[in-house]
C-alpha cells in the first residue's frame, strides 16, 4: 500500500475513533480530543509543542499550543473520556476476562514547579524520586496476546483531595465493573492483599485472582492457619514446563501446583488458595473465589492468568517509552490527570481499535512494515505498530485533516470549511 494512502486511511480512523470517544462533547473540546490522539501518535510525544507541530496549523506554534493547553484544563475531561473508553470496551469484557491491575509511577525527579509533586519508587532505577502515581487497568484473555488498555488514572498522595491508595483501588474497581456489569477476574500482584481491598471486592461479589503476603493468614479445615502452612502441606497436583523469557535469553522452567479450599477469616464465602512451586524458593500463593475444580484444566486457568498479569507490565513501559510519557512537562494537576486519559485513548486506539475489523488487520500490516525493525516484529508487536502509525504520519507532514475539505472528529464527515 501507498504511503499516502496508508497515512489517509490512518487520519480517517483516528478521526472515526476520535468522534466515538468525544460522542455529546461540544464541538471545541471534539476537536481537541481529534487534535490530541493524532499528535500522541505522529509524535509519539506528551509534550503540547510535539502535538502541535504535527498539526501544521498556518498560524504560530505558540497559538496552538495556547489553544492546547487551554482545552486541556477541561474540567471532567478525565472522567468523561475515561467512562466512554469503558463503554468501547465493555463489549468485548466477559465473564473470565481478566482485568489486571497494577500501580506504577511517572518520575519527574528534575521538575520542580509540577502542582503535587510527590514522594514515589522509580521503578526504573529502584529508589525514591518525585513525581505521580498512575493506577492503570488492563484487560486480557489468559494466554493470548490482546491486550485492551481501559483505565489509566494520575494521582499525588499530596493532592488535597488524596484519600488513600486504598480508595484509588476501589473507585478503579467500581468504575469499570458498574460498566462492564461485573463481569471480569481482577488480577493483583500483592498490594491488592489488603483487608481493605481484599474485603470489598468480596462483599460486592467482584471475582478476583490475588497473590498473597507470606504474612497472610486463612482459614482450613475451620483452623486458622498461616498461609505458608496452608501451602506447605498442598499436594501438588500437576506439572507442566514453560518458557520463561529473560531479556534476550529464553529459560525453561518446570513448575507444579495444586490447590486448597480455604475461607479468608471474618467471611464466609468459599475461595481457593492456588500454590504454585518452581519459580523460585518460596511458593507462588494465589487466592481466588473464581469457583476451581480438581483438574489440571481449571488449575491452570489460574496459573496462567497470573502470569498474564505479566503482560501490564510490558504494556505500561509500551505507554512510557512509545509515547514519552516521563517526559511530560504540565504544570498543573488537572492537565496532568487530563492527559492520561488521553495517552490511554491513544494506547487503544494502537493496541484494540485497529484489531476491531479485518479491514483495519490488513491495515495494522502495512503500518508495522513501516517500522522497518532491524530484527522483525517483536513478541509485543505495540512497540513496532506505535513506530510505524509515526512513519506514516510524521512523514507526510499533512496534520490531521491533511488539506482541505477536513472532516468532522465526531461524525467523520467532510466540512467545507476547516474547523
Amino acid at each position: 500500500m501507498h504511503y499516502a494512502k496508508t497515512a489517509s486511511r490512518l487520519r480517517e480512523q483516528i478521526l472515526r475513533f476520535s468522534g466515538e470517544l468525544s460522542t455529546g462533547f461540544p464541538k471545541p473540546a471534539r476537536r481537541f480530543v481529534a487534535e490530541m490522539i493524532y499528535g500522541i501518535q505522529a509524535r509519539q510525544s506528551v509534550r503540547l509543542t510535539e502535538v502541535g507541530r504535527s498539526l501544521e496549523e498556518r498560524i504560530p506554534l505558540r497559538k496552538t499550543q495556547y489553544r492546547l493547553c487551554r482545552q486541556l484544563r477541561r474540567p471532567g475531561l478525565w472522567e468523561r473520556l475515561t467512562e466512554t473508553l469503558c463503554r468501547m470496551a465493555a463489549s468485548r469484557i466477559q465473564e473470565l476476562t481478566l482485568l489486571i491491575l497494577d500501580i506504577s509511577d511517572v518520575a519527574k525527579k528534575y521538575a520542580r514547579r509540577m502542582e503535587y509533586l510527590a514522594g514515589v519508587h522509580d521503578g526504573s532505577e529502584g529508589r525514591v524520586a518525585t513525581g505521580y502515581w498512575t493506577l492503570q487497568v488492563v484487560g486480557a484473555e489468559p494466554g493470548k496476546l490482546e491486550v485492551l488498555p481501559i483505565y489509566n488514572r494520575l494521582y499525588s498522595q499530596s493532592c488535597p483531595e488524596f484519600r488513600s491508595e486504598n480508595q484509588e483501588i476501589k473507585d478503579a474497581v467500581e468504575t469499570v465493573s458498574r460498566i462492564t456489569r461485573n463481569r471480569g477476574v481482577w488480577v493483583m500482584d500483592r498490594g491488592g492483599d489488603r483487608e481493605a481491598v481484599l474485603g470489598e471486592m468480596i462483599r460486592k461479589k467482584h471475582q478476583f485472582l490475588v497473590r498473597l503476603r507470606q504474612d497472610r493468614e486463612l482459614l482450613y479445615l475451620g483452623r486458622r492457619m498461616s498461609v505458608l502452612d496452608v501451602s506447605g502441606a498442598c499436594p501438588m497436583l500437576y506439572l507442566e514446563s514453560i518458557i520463561k523469557e529473560q531479556g534476550a535469553q529464553a529459560k525453561a522452567l518446570r513448575i507444579e501446583f495444586g490447590y486448597r479450599p480455604v475461607v479468608l477469616p471474618g467471611f464466609e464465602d468459599r475461595l481457593s488458595v492456588v500454590v504454585v512451586r518452581g519459580f523460585g524458593e518460596e511458593p507462588l500463593m494465589l487466592l481466588t473465589n473464581v469457583p476451581l475444580k480438581r483438574t489440571r484444566k481449571s488449575l491452570w486457568w489460574a496459573v496462567q492468568s497470573y502470569l498474564t498479569r505479566w503482560t501490564i507490565e510490558e504494556t505500561i513501559r509500551f505507554i512510557k517509552q512509545s509515547y514519552q510519557l516521563e517526559d511530560i512537562r504540565l504544570l498543573t494537576y488537572v492537565r496532568l490527570q487530563n492527559m492520561m486519559a488521553l495517552v490511554m485513548a491513544a494506547a487503544y486506539f494502537t493496541m484494540a481499535y485497529l484489531s476491531l475489523r479485518t479491514k483495519l488487520r490488513v491495515l495494522t500490516g502495512h503500518v508495522i512494515q513501516a517500522a522497518r525493525r532491524l530484527f522483525g516484529v517483536p513478541d509485543f508487536r505495540f512497540y513496532a505498530l506505535a513506530d510505524g502509525i509515526k512513519t506514516h504520519l510524521f512523514g507526510q507532514k499533512r496534520g490531521l485533516y491533511g488539506g482541505f475539505p477536513t472532516r468532522d472528529p465526531e461524525t467523520g464527515q467532510q466540512m467545507l470549511f476547516s474547523p
